[in-house]
Parts: structure tokens; C-alpha cells; sequence
């Protein structure tokens, strides 16, 4: 009882209230929640650390900006949602104006940074299966048991969390790049995905913790990301820690190839992995493998292929 008298005296105040329900909208800065309400930055910090002591928002960094968001988990979210649903609509009108503002901007931003960049991504895609092909089979893998909670590490664009957001209660992507979090920001809130989120972070320190019985991420999703990272092995046994018992993770990655420019042009520190390779990660991570699947784009293309496993310490999966 304590605690809720604590959650509904932290949202009592008018901009309180104001901040909690902009940030029921998106993830926003200090500095942009003090351009749409209209206040000072240490007033408004203010309010912020009595809504994250009240479990109401949660904060956090990327790089030197931080970041708040309502909380998506607990009491803290059902109240967050109880008090929207029957707050005033006029009186947020002018909120969403500047708001929308604010994410206007951002688009713009996330916009010129992809059209400067996109020439290199596209020369990629070329060379590997449809897109559409790997999509469907990436859903196919997921979506074959219920999912809860997801971790797309490595999120890039976002484009996973979009694809995969239809088929989850909850998504979280992480990356290192806060341009591409900018991005993905965009992408979310375009397609008003307001049950993923992204955050910046290393696939080998995830700001996560541990799983077990009752805790931790559903399944885990690598796509694209391992033949950049200079220790796949120990991003996989990263993300097996914050796994759920029973959990499942999906890597989408290359076979073996011979293409050297991908090193010298895009950064690619590995030309693919094999089966045993992939095997010997998820052996080290006492994960189970129980599927792979090899999807070919025809003569002279990268094949991309996906492996599937499972915690050893969950009940027996049925392969998908």
C-alpha cells in the first residue's frame, strides 16, 4: 500500500503527470523534455528523479546523453497506463505539438545519416539471399513458441524489432553505434511500436541480469552481427547469461566464404562460420543446438544461414 500511496503522490503533480504521459510516447532527453514543457532543466530534472524513485520512468545512459522512458514492467507500468487512459485529451494537445516536433527533428537526423551510409549497406544485400527469405525464416525460428521478452543484440536499424514486434509482448535491442539507435528510434515510432525499445550497449557487457527459472529473456536474436565482433564465441555465452531457462537464441549469419573485400571494405572481421565453429560457441555457452537451416541466393551469392538453440537447462524443444 505503501508503495502505491509513493507511485500516485510522485504523479500527482501537473508536471509530473505531463512528463509521464510524454514519456508513455517515446524515449526522450532532459533537454527535449524541457523544450516541449516549457521549463527549467533542473526543475525538470527534478521531477524526473521523484517519477524514477516512484518505479513510474526508468533512466538511462548512451554514451553522454541520457534517456528516459515510462517503465514498461510491474506496477509501475499498469499505473503508468491506468493514469493515461483517463487523463484529459485536451489539455496534452499542445505536448504532442512540441513532441511531435522533437521526433520530426530526430527523423531528419536519423534520415541524413542513413542516406549518407545506405550506398554501402545496399552493395551487401546484394550479395547475399532476398532479404524476404531470411525474414521469414528468422520469424518461422522465433515465433514457433511464445515469446515474452526478446533481445536483438546488435539491433542496427532496428529492422528485427520491427519485423519480429508483431510476435512478442516485450523487445529490447541493443547496439553500439548511437547513430543506428537513432535510426531505430525513427523506425519504432513510425511504425508506433511502443513495446520495444533500444539501448546503447557492448554484446559482451550487457546491461542485463542474470536469467534463470522464472527470469530473463525469452530468445535472443543475433543477425548480421557476429562476423563484425572479434570474439563471437564470447558475445554468444553474453547473451546465453540473460536467458531464461528454456530460452532459445538465433544466430543469422554467413557461411564460410572466400570475399576478402567485405574485411577491407565494411569492416567484416570474419568471412562466415561453419556449422562446428557455430556448434562449438553454443557447446561453451551450455546452449543445445536444435535446428539450422542454410538459405541459398544461387551461383556466386553468400549463402546465410541460421542455427538455433537452446539453454540446456530448459524443457526439450520441438525443432522448428
Amino acid at each position: 500500500m505503501d508503495k502505491l500511496v509513493a507511485m500516485l503522490r510522485a504523479a500527482g503533480d501537473p508536471t509530473r503527470l505531463r512528463l509521464l504521459l510524454l514519456l508513455r510516447q517515446a524515449e526522450l532527453t532532459v533537454s527535449e523534455l524541457v523544450d516541449i514543457v516549457g521549463q527549467s532543466q533542473p526543475r525538470v530534472s527534478r521531477h524526473l528523479k521523484l517519477l524514477t524513485e516512484a518505479h513510474l520512468i526508468e533512466r538511462f545512459k548512451e554514451g553522454s546523453w541520457v534517456f528516459y522512458r515510462a517503465a514498461d514492467s510491474g506496477e509501475g507500468a499498469e499505473l503508468g497506463a491506468a493514469i493515461a487512459a483517463i487523463a484529459p485529451g485536451g489539455s496534452q494537445e499542445s505536448d504532442r505539438k512540441r513532441l511531435a516536433a522533437v521526433r520530426e527533428a530526430r527523423a531528419a537526423e536519423a534520415a541524413a545519416y542513413f542516406k549518407a551510409n545506405a550506398a554501402e549497406w545496399e552493395r551487401i544485400r546484394a550479395l547475399h539471399a532476398a532479404d524476404k527469405d531470411v525474414e521469414a525464416a528468422i520469424v518461422r525460428h522465433i515465433a514457433a513458441h511464445p515469446i515474452d521478452s526478446l533481445l536483438d543484440a546488435g539491433t542496427g536499424t532496428g529492422s528485427m524489432l520491427e519485423l519480429l514486434a508483431p510476435h512478442v509482448k516485450r523487445a529490447v535491442g541493443v547496439d553500439v553505434s548511437p547513430e543506428m539507435l537513432a535510426i531505430a528510434r525513427d523506425r519504432l515510432a513510425r511504425a508506433h511500436i511502443n513495446h520495444a525499445q533500444v539501448r546503447l550497449a557492448d554484446a559482451y557487457r550487457l546491461p542485463f541480469p542474470n536469467g534463470g527459472a522464472i527470469s530473463g529473456f525469452d530468445a535472443v536474436l543475433f543477425h548480421q552481427v557476429l562476423h563484425y565482433l572479434d570474439d563471437p564465441q564470447a558475445a554468444v555465452v553474453e547473451a546465453a547469461r540473460v536467458m531464461r531457462a528454456g530460452g532459445r537464441l538465433l544466430i543469422a549469419d554467413f557461411a564460410p566464404h572466400d570475399l576478402e573485400f567485405l574485411r577491407t571494405d565494411f569492416a567484416h572481421r570474419r568471412l562466415g562460420f561453419s556449422d562446428r565453429e557455430v556448434q562449438g560457441w553454443f557447446a561453451a555457452a551450455g546452449l543445445k543446438p536444435i535446428a539450422s537451416e542454410a538459405i541459398a541466393a544461387g551461383k556466386d551469392k553468400l549463402t546465410v544461414k541460421l542455427w538455433l538453440a537452446e539453454s540446456a537447462t530448459g524443457e526439450k524443444a520441438v525443432a522448428a
